[in-house]
């Protein structure tokens, strides 16, 4: 007989989520859910069904491109969009890097699209022991709906970069999935810098204890371009680790910027350590930044947890300190924006992207070539 304090007992899960392969278990969002209540009504509503004559993702480089149905793969999609796109996606892309490899250069991915819509389904899968970067290019002139599915081996060192700049008129939403193995290391890049709206929804979850996630983030909205990150970092091993920057700079009339950030530390988590924090520079008067950090512990053993959020507008010394150089206000204001990135950008792991995408950022500011590299 079960007693009456049994069934008043808490439930073991303090945060269920819906993951499924059956799109039929999403339902269509209101705008009412906690997770779409900041995104636009009428965006990304073409990856809610799907698409008919919808094409696939390919790539150049290493990886292979196999169909679907040669793929095993335990990820789960979080929400209607990816389970619509994991239902129907024809070919994936796979790279597997061997156990004990160790690369010099970065793996470069760039990714095209076979139609005007298309699904991706990325597969990275890094061995037992193997140190690489991977640098993903998005395609630029397709509407875009999928998955990076990121599977790191026991004692791992991997890196992913991924970057985002599509034409103006594309939406991009992607899940970004990496499952860490025993003492692996894992650092995740995004770059957002184009396309109409966009939405990426990074998670992490460890198979082991000792994992360490280190996930950073840059993004450059104007225009009135909408862009939501939607972090989700689950502890549910002993000692592992997770550290969270995200930095967005807004500019613009009816410009707009999601940032939520939640932090699961199940019961079991005895002994982590995890932090995150984003910042958010609004350059124009009409743009907007919601930026909402989410902690959440079931256990009180643990090293350290905390985060933080933080917007507002540039810093006027070191504008001033430009503008005692000889620079203009408007390449100063300029360029504090660029070195408000630098932090994010200087970590991956190879200078010459390193360069590319501070020039990328560079050219959307609209800094002149001979004084870009005047905060590097």
């Amino acid at each position: 007989m079960t007693s009456p304090t049994a069934e008043l007992a808490p439930p073991l899960d303090l945060a269920p989520r819906v993951r499924s392969l059956d799109p039929a278990d999403f339902s269509l969002p209101t705008g009412r859910e906690e997770e779409w209540r900041f995104t636009p009504s009428d965006a990304f509503t073409q990856f809610m069904e799907i698409v008919p004559g919808a094409g696939y993702v390919t790539a150049t480089g290493p990886a292979l491109v196999v169909p679907i149905g040669e793929i095993s793969s335990t990820w789960l999609p979080i929400d209607r969009p990816s389970a619509v796109s994991r239902a129907h996606v024809s070919h994936a892309v796979v790279l597997d890097i061997p156990a004990d490899h160790e690369s010099t250069e970065p793996i470069h991915l760039r990714l095209f699209a076979t139609a005007a819509v298309s699904y991706e389904h990325l597969e990275i899968r890094f061995g037992r022991f193997c140190k690489a970067t991977v640098v993903i290019e998005q395609p630029v002139d397709a509407a875009i709906c999928g998955a990076i599915v990121v599977t790191v081996g026991d004692g791992a060192q991997a890196t992913i970069v991924n970057v985002a700049d599509s034409e103006r008129t594309q939406e991009t939403m992607l899940a970004w999935h990496a499952d860490l193995g025993r003492d692996s290391v894992f650092h995740g890049t995004q770059v957002s810098l184009g396309g109409s709206r966009l939405r990426i929804l990074p998670s992490v979850a460890y198979r082991g204890p000792g994992g360490n996630a280190q996930l950073l983030g840059v993004f450059l909205a104007d225009d009135g371009q909408f862009m939501e990150h939607r972090l989700l970092v689950e502890h549910d091993q002993p000692h592992c680790t997770s550290n969270v920057v995200y930095k967005g700079a807004i500019s613009g009339d009816k410009s707009h910027t999601v940032w939520v950030g939640d932090v699961l530390v199940r019961r079991e988590a005895i002994g982590i350590d995890t932090y995150e924090i984003n910042r958010n520079l609004l350059l124009t008067d009409g743009a907007r930044a919601d930026s909402v950090p989410n902690l959440e512990l079931e256990t009180g053993d643990i090293a350290s947890a905390g985060h933080a959020s933080a917007t507002g507008r540039f810093d006027d010394d070191q504008l001033f300190y430009l503008q005692a150089r000889g620079i203009d206000e408007e390449t100063a204001r300029q360029l504090v924006v660029r070195g408000f990135f630098a932090d994010i950008v200087s970590r991956i792991p190879d200078i010459e992207w390193q360069a590319d995408i501070m020039g990328r950022i560079g050219t959307r500011l609209g800094v002149p070539a001979e004084i870009a590299g005047i905060d590097d």
